[in-house]
């Protein structure tokens, strides 16, 4: 049975409610406040077992209380409660002290499982990090996907620890391990990006490691690499899964002694580096293939981290379409707003370009469009792709419904040729496609009737509720 006295500090009286029952029936005694002064007399008098903090309070912020309690109680555990969802929440708990960040809402059975874990766990006095000014944050998004992303980077940002982070192209890879640098321990130093896709297979040991005048053809001096120009900062390794063999051998060589040798070259050179991978392959595909190297993937693989997909964080596409606009604007652009209408039909999209094509989309519509407001139907217009459109112009020809999804599918394997094939989930795409102009034909059909449209659709009715709210169908009144 779990033991200990957790302290509550949350100025929303329905929530210290909801976590006193919660923590109650788990075991703990409970001791709840509205406030940091009466947390801090509970703590400076050497009560409680662990501490339990929302961020905003009336009297103090939690994050100022932290230092304070880490000075007298260094092995008090805390753990922070804040409904402002940004990396910098996530960061700024972890480098005063926090035991672990919980976004706001959150689930009471990963709360009491934190507080039994922290219990159960010795702790030491962290670091205390260096106080910096607030800087503009680096990753913009509040989803519970992006959540997750934040609390994992928080956990990594005092440490020089090997981070591989994959995800689709246009997520923004290449930003998050920029923010793992500019928030960690190295920040200090500099920052090195290369794209492994983007350099000559046989220029790409050189590129990394240096090489001696005369090593090849064409060497007419001795030229510094990627590892060289990255010490004691971090070197930011893209399209890993795009590395030839033989670079792989060397680069495993770095991870496991931490030392290479310039092409051409006799000494050996020891490095100060961190390594962040990112790739949009799947590495475990390509080892199976014979294409990348099983230990090299271990080594690489230290920490995983996934960034979502757009499609999968679309309530974060607001957040990011006003980001953009106002980026729009200060570079001279026309300053530009987007109505509800528009903001509904681009969080129903699916972005295949994630959020380097909404990125583009919102420059588009600052410089192209005369309103200020841009409405639904310009965006509708934008997102439209040429194929889909074609394919309405086309699917009246065909005689069957089946043929006119053969019409679309051969223009959306066209359009997508020069790139390979469309990106994944596309049998989802093509049913919702199909699926939600059904539902909308027979609410107008039954004058939104859910019962009868459910009865004619050969639903049931519950079926047709979830699937009205999954599809963001209109209903017909």
């Amino acid at each position: 049975m779990a033991t200990g006295t957790i302290l509550i500090a949350d100025d929303d009286a329905a929530i210290r409610t909801v976590l006193s029952q919660a923590l109650g029936r788990a075991g703990f005694d409970v001791r709840t406040c509205g406030n940091a002064a009466t947390l801090w007399q509970w703590v400076a008098r050497g009560d409680g077992d662990l501490v339990l903090t929302d961020v905003v309070m009336p009297d103090e912020s939690g994050f100022e209380l932290l230092p304070r309690i880490q000075k007298i109680r260094p092995d008090l555990p805390i753990v922070v409660m804040s409904a402002q969802n940004t990396l910098l929440t996530a960061i700024t708990a972890a480098e005063r002290g926090a035991y672990e960040y919980l976004p706001k809402p959150f689930d009471l059975n990963e709360l009491v499982a934190i507080v039994n874990r922290a219990l159960s766990q010795p702790r030491s006095k962290p670091a205390q990090a260096e106080t910096e000014d607030e800087q503009r944050l680096p990753l913009i998004g509040r989803s519970p996907a992006m959540q997750e992303v934040y609390r994992v980077m928080a956990r990594l940002m005092g440490t020089d620890l090997t981070v591989l982070i994959t995800g689709e192209s246009g997520t923004g890879k290449e930003l998050v391990a920029r923010a793992l640098h500019d928030y960690g321990k190295r920040k200090r130093g500099p920052f090195v990006a290369v794209n492994m896709a983007a350099i000559p297979r046989e220029l790409i040991e050189s590129d990394l490691f240096g090489h001696e005048k005369g090593a090849f053809t064409g060497a007419s001096a001795r030229s510094i690499g990627r590892f060289e120009q990255a010490e004691g900062g971090t070197l930011f390794l893209d399209e890993i899964g795009d590395m030839p063999l033989e670079a792989q051998t060397r680069l495993l060589r770095v991870l496991q002694q931490g030392e290479y040798t310039v092409v051409g070259g006799r000494h050996v050179i020891r490095t100060n580096v961190r390594i962040v991978a990112a790739t949009n392959k799947d590495l475990k595909q390509l080892v199976q293939q014979g294409l990348f190297r099983e230990d090299l993937y271990y080594r690489l693989n230290v920490v995983p981290l996934r960034i979502p997909p757009l499609r999968e964080r679309s309530e974060d596409v607001p957040d990011l379409a006003r980001h953009f606009l106002n980026l729009a604007a200060q570079q001279g652009l026309p300053r530009k707003t987007i109505d509800a209408d528009g903001l509904a039909r681009m969080r129903r999209y699916d972005w295949p370009g994630n959020v380097r094509e909404l990125e583009n989309l919102c420059q588009r519509l600052a410089a192209l469009y005369a309103e200020d407001t841009v409405n639904g139907r310009i965006i509708d217009l934008e997102l439209a792709p040429a194929a889909r459109r074609e394919a309405a112009a086309l699917a009246p020809q065909s005689e069957t419904l089946s043929g006119a999804v053969e019409v679309y599918l051969q223009r959306h394997f066209a359009d997508h040729q020069a790139e390979g094939l469309p990106p994944d989930g596309l049998y989802d795409r093509v049913l919702e496609q199909v699926e939600r102009p059904l539902l909308v034909a027979a609410l107008v059909a039954t004058k939104g009737n859910q019962i009868k449209a459910a009865k004619l659709l050969g639903l049931n009715r519950n079926t047709l509720r979830k699937k009205i709210r999954e599809l963001n169908v209109s209903l017909v009144r």
